[in-house]
């Protein structure tokens, strides 16, 4: 069995319920995943995804639109693991401040983007697809709103930290890390860390002073 859920794409896609069909879809993604580092995005075509996971291309099409609707697929699927590996890293910091918590958020994207280097070809070099960068920005918005929640609620920040600040620094974040994987896969370790410095000095003027 499967339900069906819209995608970013527009068209509805099938979300498979029996572990069989869950497993099949993983397959798919993976295939692409593999593909996309190998050949890049624009070769890419849905017949080669199934093809390389070893399936029909009819099976790919019973979840899946069209190419474009399997790299949001894998998109959605990469930023869910990275929202996992943020909260997981934050769970850890000892001394929570402005400055630790931009440092390990962003190094947290960092590993994410070492364990899928399909993500860093999908999403940081070109997001040419329309519903892609949709869906990057609207992630982007609740980054922000989730870092902003925590800082406030952890009170290493006070409320003259909006919405709107929170969403620059990540938008800025964003982009650094667009350049730093600009020419390389494995990132310009030093351009990180300069974009780390530097959104961590724009939040800080936010900084809750500590009695």
């Amino acid at each position: 069995m499967s339900s069906v859920k819209p995608s970013a794409t527009g068209i509805t896609r099938r979300v498979p319920r029996q572990e069989r069909s869950r497993r099949r879809v993983e397959d798919l993604l993976d295939a692409a995943a593999r593909l996309v580092v190998e050949h890049g995005v624009e070769a890419l075509t849905t017949r080669d995804i199934a093809t390389a996971a070893g399936a029909p291309v009819a099976s790919l099409y019973q979840y899946f639109a069209d190419k474009e609707d399997v790299l949001l697929a894998l998109a959605q699927r990469d930023m869910a693991e990275m929202d996992t590996q943020v909260a997981a890293d934050l769970a850890e910091v000892e001394v929570l401040s402005v400055r630790s918590l931009v440092r390990t958020t962003m190094l947290a994207f960092v590993q994410v983007y070492r364990r899928r280097p399909a993500f860093v070809e999908i999403y940081l070099r070109g997001r040419t697809n329309p519903a892609l960068h949709r869906f990057g920005r609207d992630h982007n918005r609740q980054i922000a709103e989730g870092l902003r929640a925590y800082a406030l609620e952890s009170e290493i920040a006070h409320d003259e930290l909006t919405v709107q600040a929170a969403e620059l620094a990540v938008e800025v974040g964003d982009r650094i890390f667009q350049l730093a994987y600009e020419d390389d896969i494995e990132g310009d370790d030093a351009l990180i860390e300069e974009g780390i410095a530097m959104v961590t000095a724009y939040l800080q003027r936010f900084e809750a002073t500590r009695a």
